[in-house]
């Protein structure tokens, strides 16, 4: 008994043992069918049927789950981080189809969609792909190899999508083989307007190039030429940083620093490379604006990083993220500083905000996202608002099922609206219509309920040609596929303690510039100007800049613009040059100003002083030409070199004096011209006239019978003065025709004529040696004036050294002008040099008797020889008498 009770325990154990390892296989097995397609249309997200079938490719997860090492085997695996914004927008589909469905846009014809999921991957995308490319009503969902696909019909007739720029550019290449038309209403790389390479895509955005040339002229207006740039590693990261960097190379604006982050959070270098990226954004100070081209699940870790380290900047969002809910109502985001950027343009949207209130009521079996959602409401459901949200995206496919038999179903009516990206939403709607619109177009004479009456190539050419009126406006696409849709300039600002996304302005992308709504809109997008984001202070007017060592040109020093140049522009590379002749610039000036003529006026008290000096000359010259002229023939005047002699110099000293008053008043052409030539001309016959004169009392006291006959040939008194003065006048003429001006001794120590003309011409160069360096110096109105009284000085020193001792001696003392007091003078002056002479040794020897002969000759010809008395004449001179000197007095 005992052992057929533990035979029965033990066959009971293995029982157990047996239905627990049954069970274990059951599970896995059901697990696997779980969360592993059985066929092709486990695949699909949401679908419904239609005579025309449209595809729809979305990132609804951000991520697809990859196991620990690499993968052994091909098997698309579960995804995680669900993405309310991407549900929404294939709810937007849904609704677009459902509403043209219900319209009379197609006559009878209904759209039917099939929507996968890509998990944000290539892979999963080209697989879903694949299933588009298949042939329609194929049990085996095979794509069959043909050369030519022109009567190929595929599964569906157009495809819309994808969400990110790389999957959209892989699956082009693969819809391209049957030229069936993708439109994106999201992706924005520039590289997908090449027409070569995605012939079938189109999108209902503008491209990166257009964004890129907003944001560059953002930065421009608000000031900022040093900032910083990060981007996803990936292909639409890589081309919007590509594009970017050239328009901000067009308009001066350096890039300090660029981070590029991985494209997948399963990277394992991911967040060591966020917290690079903060440290150096931490790093450079200087730089206090950050262009973002990445997603929003890069950008909600990115931005939570740089909260736990107190960054404050501004930052320039695209449009992938700049009207994300779900990153700006992040704890603390308002610490961040400033985020502004561009998203696209919206449209009345209120029919689909209907539609999702709405939504609990419509079914869930064809629609995976959906019920998706509801699981995730449900799971979520104690959490407040952002920690909700959180908990939606974190949940993986693996544990959504494993916990969906313990919650009830809870529905959040205002989650999804609080959620909608108008932009997207927009964008996606306006995609389905235009495939619509392409679709009427070919329906026109074809019975369409036939999936085979059209072709989709046939299709892409009709898309072509559509044109959509939305919001009152046309639409079409370009030769690019693109659709040239203004942005809307977003700015996120804190409104009661949350932070609102606000739209304060349009950016027309075909004209490049910003249109605001209001003067309130307007002040907010101005107040970015407050912050500074430059690698130097700007240059302002007036300064120019001057490169530095750094390998940027937006790092510079601002040095001043020279005298005559300027600058009037901020941040100028050169400074520009006044016209000199009527312009001109003090340094560190930002505009020419135009020349200020001063002159001498006639009213001036200093030109009047100098005008009554001048006046005062003339008077002198006439009363000295009076006195001369009443004592012609005393020995004073005669001694001067005649009457004619002293009125060619007095003629010249009226003509100086008269040139002065060519000085005054306005300069013109003729007064410039006439005033030094006259003063040249006049000055230089009086010289001349002195010079005759000079060389006459040379000639008259001079023993040295070389010398004396050097000086006969010499004294030409006539060709000398004509050659001295017609040098004067050849050089006035050269002047004035190829350099125009414009506005701006052996003599008597105790002979008076010779001393003065010393005197005078001491005076003379004096003046003018001085009159170098006041003229060079001096400026304004005064500047003839200098030259007025320089001439005045010389020419009164002349006139008064030459004239005025012999009209005192004429005038005062009469007794000494008389031809014996001339004599005695010459022939004391003629007594003491001849004691002084000193001849050679053989000169004596050979010609001392022959001296003494001529003397004592001279000495017996005359009657009055008596008492040793004798008189002789120098050559060319007057008759001089004296006492005959001793023998030996000439060997002295």
């Amino acid at each position: 008994m005992g052992t057929t009770i533990i035979i029965i325990i033990i066959i009971i154990i293995i029982i157990i043992i047996i239905i627990i390892i049954i069970i274990i296989i059951i599970i896995i097995i059901s697990t696997d069918l779980a969360f592993s397609c059985q066929n092709a249309d486990d695949f699909v997200g949401a679908s419904s049927p239609g005579d025309i079938v449209i595809g729809g490719l979305f990132a609804v997860h951000s991520e697809m789950l990859h196991p620990e090492g690499d993968p052994i085997k091909p098997v698309i695996q579960n995804c995680a981080g669900f993405e309310i914004q991407v549900f929404l927008q294939t709810l937007a589909i849904i609704h677009a189809i459902e509403t043209i469905n219900n319209s009379t846009l197609l006559s009878g014809v209904t759209l039917g969609y099939e929507i996968y999921d890509t998990c944000a991957e290539v892979t999963k995308a080209m697989a879903s792909a694949l299933r588009f490319l298949s042939k329609f009503n194929s049990s085996e969902d095979a794509v069959e190899f043909k050369c030519n696909y022109s009567d190929y019909i595929p599964r569906v007739k157009a495809v819309i999508g994808a969400s990110y720029s790389e999957v959209s550019m892989a699956v082009s290449r693969l819809l391209a083989l049957q030229l069936i038309p993708q439109v994106s209403p999201a992706s924005s790389a520039e590289i997908l307007s090449d027409k070569i390479r995605f012939p079938s895509f189109f999108r209902t955005i503008p491209s990166d190039l257009h964004q890129t040339r907003a944001m560059t002229h953002l930065i421009c207006e608000s000031g900022w030429n040093w900032i910083g740039v990060i981007a996803t590693d990936d292909d639409n990261g890589r081309f919007a940083l590509d594009s970017f960097a050239v328009q901000a190379m067009a308009n001066n604006v350096c890039i300090a620093f660029k981070e590029m982050l991985p494209a997948y959070l399963s990277d394992s270098t991911f967040h060591t490379k966020v917290d690079h990226a903060i440290e150096k954004i931490v790093k450079e100070t200087r730089v206090n604006v950050i262009v973002v081209f990445m997603r929003q699940f890069h950008v909600l870790k990115l931005f939570t990083k740089a909260i736990e380290r107190n960054v404050n900047k501004i930052w320039i969002a695209s449009d992938n993220w700049s009207a994300a809910v779900k990153i700006s109502t992040i704890p603390n985001v308002r610490q961040l500083g400033t985020v502004v950027g561009f998203g696209f343009k919206s449209g009345d949207i209120s029919s689909f905000q209907e539609f999702l209130r709405n939504l609990h009521e419509k079914p869930t079996e064809n629609n995976k996202f959906l019920r998706e959602y509801i699981m995730l409401s449900s799971v979520c459901a104690h959490l407040e608002y952002h920690d909700f949200q959180k908990c939606i995206a974190s949940q993986s496919q693996d544990n959504l099922w494993e916990n969906n038999g313990t919650k009830p179903q809870i529905w959040r009516d205002d989650f999804l609206n609080a959620n909608v990206e108008p932009g997207f939403i927009h964008s996606t709607i306006l995609a389905v219509y235009a495939i619509a619109h392409a679709i009427k177009g070919q329906c026109k004479d074809r019975d369409c309920k036939d999936p085979s009456a059209f072709t989709p190539w046939e299709l892409l050419e009709e898309l072509k040609k559509v044109v959509i009126i939305d919001d009152n406006k046309e639409v079409k696409f370009d030769s690019n596929g693109d659709m040239s849709i203004s942005y809307d300039v977003l700015l996120w600002k804190e409104i009661d303690g949350h932070m609102e996304i606000t739209t304060v302005a349009e950016y027309d992308a075909e004209k490049g510039g910003f249109i605001f709504e209001d003067e309130e809109k307007k002040k907010d997008f101005l107040a970015l100007k407050k912050v500074q984001s430059t690698c130097s202070q700007h240059c302002k007017p007036g300064q120019v800049k001057k490169v530095t060592e750094s390998p940027h040109t937006c790092c510079y020093e601002c040095i001043y613009c020279p005298e005559n140049h300027y600058s009037n522009k901020t941040d100028m590379d050169y400074c520009y040059r006044c016209n000199n002749k009527t312009y001109w610039a003090p340094t560190n000036s930002s505009t020419c100003y135009r020349k200020t003529i001063y002159f001498l006026a006639w009213t001036d008290w200093f030109a009047i002083f100098l005008l009554l000096l001048s006046a005062f000359g003339v008077v002198l010259v006439l009363s000295i030409c009076v006195i001369f002229t009443k004592n012609l023939d005393t020995p004073v005047v005669k001694a001067s070199g005649g009457l004619t002699v002293c009125y060619i110099i007095l003629f010249s000293h009226f003509l100086i004096f008269l040139s002065t008053i060519f000085f005054i008043d306005v300069p013109t052409e003729f007064k410039c011209k006439t005033r030094q030539a006259v003063f040249g001309i006049s000055f230089a016959l009086c010289i001349s006239c002195i010079l005759i004169k000079s060389l006459k009392i040379l000639l008259a006291f001079s023993f040295d019978p070389k010398f004396q006959n050097f000086l006969k040939c010499m004294y030409k008194p006539i060709p000398t003065v004509v050659t001295c003065t017609g040098i004067q006048v050849i050089i006035c003429t050269f002047w004035l025709v190829f350099r125009t001006p414009f506005v701006s001794r052996k003599l008597p120590e105790n002979y008076n004529e010779a001393k003065f003309i010393t005197f005078g011409m001491l005076i003379y160069f004096i003046a003018w040696i001085v009159f170098i360096p006041v003229y060079a110096t001096t400026f304004g109105k005064y500047l003839p004036a200098v030259e007025i009284i320089v001439v005045l000085i010389s020419n009164y020193g002349i006139l008064c050294c030459t004239f005025l001792p012999k009209c005192y001696i004429i005038i005062y003392k009469q007794e000494t002008n008389t031809k014996s007091a001339f004599l005695k003078m010459v022939y004391t002056y003629s007594s003491k040099s001849a004691g002084s002479v000193a001849v050679s040794q053989v000169s004596l020897d050979s010609k001392s008797s022959s001296f003494r002969a001529t003397i004592m000759d001279s000495c017996k010809t005359e009657n009055d020889s008596v008492n040793g008395n004798c008189h002789f004449q120098v050559p060319g001179q007057p008759l001089i008498k004296g006492k005959v000197l001793p023998k030996n007095a000439a060997r002295t």
